[in-house]
C-alpha cells in the first residue's frame, strides 16, 4: 500500500497577521483543508497520516519520529511551510529531516492542504 505522510504547521501556532499568506485564512480554514486532504488521500486508496509541526526544536523531534515510525513513499510538505519568508528557517529544517530520516521517499509540495493529494500523484506517477 502506497503510504504518503502530509507535514505542515500546525494550524494553532500560525501566525495569521502575516501579510504574506491569504487574506482570511485561519487554523480551523486549515484543519477542514487537511481533512479534505486525508480523505482524498484515503479514496485513491493509500494509506495518510498527518504531522502538522509546531515551529520549533520540537516539531523538527515530532517530524524526525514520524518519519522513523513509518517508510513512505512520498512526504507532502504544506504551503505553511514554505510560502511566508519567515518560515524559511523552518523549511529547510523540515526538508533536511526528510532527506536524513526518510532517503527513499519523494518530496512533493502543495498549494494548499486540499491539494495533497494531486501533490503526491505528480512525485509517485505510476508508482501511486
Amino acid at each position: 500500500m502506497t503510504k504518503i505522510l502530509f507535514v505542515g504547521q500546525k494550524p494553532e501556532t500560525v501566525d495569521f497577521s502575516d501579510p504574506s499568506l491569504p487574506p482570511g485564512f485561519n487554523a480551523e480554514k486549515i484543519n477542514a483543508g487537511i481533512a479534505v486532504a486525508v480523505n482524498n488521500i484515503e479514496e485513491r486508496g493509500w494509506h495518510g497520516d498527518t504531522c502538522m509541526i509546531t515551529p520549533d526544536e520540537v516539531g523538527r523531534e515530532m517530524l524526525e519520529k514520524q518519519l522513523e515510525s513509518t517508510s513512505y513513499d512520498c512526504v507532502v510538505v504544506g504551503g505553511g511551510l514554505r510560502i511566508p519568508p519567515k518560515s524559511l528557517p523552518l523549511f529547510e529544517i523540515v526538508v533536511n529531516t526528510i532527506h536524513r530520516a526518510a532517503p527513499k521517499a519523494v518530496i512533493a509540495f502543495n498549494t494548499r492542504p486540499e491539494d495533497t493529494a494531486e501533490a503526491a500523484v505528480r512525485q509517485l506517477g505510476s508508482r501511486g
